[in-house]
């Protein structure tokens, strides 16, 4: 009998886990996660910058120039990367939240579980597209930024480090609590009762020194504090908290969150809506 592997038009596939990429795969993965978000671009990347501009414009005209300046910026100045953040985290949250949770309650999640791809296949299509819808909103804010306010970036090379780890953070997150939650109405709970509160309390509008014993210690405990202080860094040149310190933070925390991440699409926990 004729082997399966001598037959014509075979084709070995590898050793899924660690051989060679499925890159076709991959390719589609990713760039149905983009155009997912890039049909509906009026929602997902316009209705982000308004929301971003209209933090500005209220806070330029509530306080005006009575604010002063903050760690020896004019407020504004120290207000845009912290929303640039803000911004950045909430939309890579919600890309792979709302793919992942739409698929379960749709029933067509098996169309991303059966085809030949790995675990890390799977996470890395996910990520890509929660990494561009994250690139392309902080681009443009930091365009408006330089536009409106004159603000240019400090430290380029930091502000990227800051905002992908971000990207992939909150991507990795999204996808965890897509997995997670068994109807959009717990998907909704966890955005509005844990990620708009971190991203709003994590040193967005002011900075952490001004905090009280013992919350400015706990500050110092949340990685999303790392990542909007990061990206100050990068734009401004100002940080509460040394960049290396919160490199080292954020890396480590992208890497548990994506490790279980990996965990879960392997083992296929709770895939089922």
């Amino acid at each position: 009998m004729q082997s399966s592997q001598s037959r014509p038009g075979y084709r070995q596939m590898g050793v899924r886990r660690f051989g060679r990429v499925n890159w076709l795969g991959l390719y589609t993965l990713a760039r149905r996660e983009i155009m997912r978000f890039m049909n509906v671009w009026q929602q997902t990347i316009f209705a982000p910058l308004m929301t971003s501009a209209l933090f500005v414009v209220v806070f330029a005209l509530a306080l005006g120039k009575n604010r002063g300046e903050v760690m020896g910026l004019p407020y504004l100045a120290f207000l845009g990367p912290g929303i640039l953040m803000m911004t950045v985290i909430q939309n890579a949250f919600a890309n792979t939240s709302s793919s992942m949770i739409s698929a379960k309650m749709q029933g067509n999640i098996v169309d991303t579980l059966m085809p030949p791809l790995s675990p890390s296949e799977i996470l890395a299509g996910y990520m890509a597209g929660a990494l561009v819808r994250a690139m392309i909103v902080a681009l443009a804010i930091a365009v408006g930024m330089g536009l409106v306010i004159g603000q240019g970036i400090a430290h380029p090379v930091w502000a990227l480090t800051f905002v992908v780890l971000g990207a992939l953070l909150m991507g990795g997150l999204g996808l965890l609590g897509g997995i997670v939650a068994q109807k959009f109405d717990q998907m909704a709970a966890i955005t509005n009762f844990v990620v708009t509160p971190l991203s709003f309390l994590s040193g967005t509008f002011y900075s952490v020194q001004a905090l009280p014993e013992p919350f400015r210690t706990l500050a110092h405990w949340n990685p999303i504090f790392y990542l909007i202080d990061g990206a100050r860094y990068g734009i401004a040149g100002v940080s509460d908290a040394p960049p290396l310190r919160g490199f080292i933070v954020c890396a480590l925390t992208v890497a548990v969150v994506l490790y279980v991440a990996w965990r879960w699409l392997a083992t296929g926990y709770r895939m089922k809506a």
